[in-house]
């Protein structure tokens, strides 16, 4: 799904601190911006100010100076709001980002003019139910995991569609993706990749043990609840941040949240079929992790 632009003129800069240069660059971000005419407000990605005037809403785009985290993190702040977001690559991995560290320059003509398009990604809401008590509820951008926590043991998760049992899973863990996060953990968990602008729900079990040990892809409208069975630990854990103890009989609901994360794109819809085949043969984790070694 894409949506109309409009060029902004108030953009906030948020750059990862403990990545090197990516403060840095976002300087150079900030002034770019005034010289073509727009306001920035530059700083750090955990700036509470800075967080607290994205939340209110103040600004009409947010840039996101890091990789796939970076965006993440930024996404939670924006999404709410539906302040779009536009990713600079300065960390190691960028399925999400739009723009490489050395080519953000010869588009920043288009962005301020308006000359790029918006993707919408879809979300999820997720609640967690803990003895009978339901809890805040989770904006998700990637996935909720239900998992085993640490003891190093199977857990036993049940798993319910609009209220009616589906499958029983015996397995490391369970996940609740979106089609963005079905390049993240599902697909190290041998899950299918989901083309982003579908609004589908990726149900992928990791590590299963005599159970069901493919994905699932549900409509849009289903809700999940994942059910824990297990008398050892349990968490949960949404868009890699820490998790959330789960006992048993505790469960985990999921939904199609009504917002969607606005992404900032230049390139044709093609670019994730283009960007995935590079990183697919090319794993940019992997090539640092050599480099370290030699």
């Amino acid at each position: 799904m894409t949506v109309n632009p409009e060029a902004p003129q108030s953009i906030a800069v948020l750059a990862h601190p403990n990545i090197p240069r990516a403060l840095e660059v976002a300087g150079e971000v900030g002034l770019t911006i005034q010289a073509l005419g727009g306001n920035a407000d530059v700083g750090s990605l955990f700036d509470e100010d800075l967080r607290k005037s994205v939340k209110a809403g103040e600004h009409d785009l947010v840039i996101a100076l890091g990789g796939d985290g970076t965006m993440l993190r930024a996404g939670h702040l924006c999404a709410p709001v539906d302040i779009p977001l536009l990713g600079i690559n300065i960390g190691t991995f960028g399925f999400l980002v739009e723009l490489k560290s050395d080519q953000w320059r010869d588009y920043f003509p288009r962005l301020l003019s308006g000359d790029f398009r918006y993707e919408a990604r879809m979300m999820l809401r997720a609640c967690c139910v803990c003895c009978g008590e339901k809890q805040d509820p989770f904006d998700v951008i990637n996935d909720v995991v239900v998992a085993r926590g640490r003891y190093v043991r199977p857990i036993n998760v049940e798993a319910l569609l609009n209220g009616e049992h589906i499958a029983s899973y015996v397995a490391d863990g369970l996940i609740a993706a979106t089609p963005t996060g079905s390049t993240a953990y599902s697909l190290a968990a041998g899950g299918p990749i989901l083309p982003p602008e579908i609004r589908n729900i990726l149900l992928m079990p990791v590590a299963p043990h005599l159970s069901v040990d493919r994905a699932v892809v549900l409509s849009e409208g289903s809700s999940v609840t994942m059910r824990v069975l297990s008398a050892h630990e349990a968490v949960v854990s949404v868009d890699g941040q820490p998790p959330v103890h789960l006992s048993s009989g505790d469960c985990v609901e999921v939904s199609a949240h009504e917002k969607s994360l606005l992404m900032v794109r230049f390139q044709d819809p093609n670019y994730f079929y283009r960007n995935l085949t590079v990183y697919m043969e090319h794993n940019p984790l992997l090539s640092s992790k050599s480099n370290a070694r030699s």
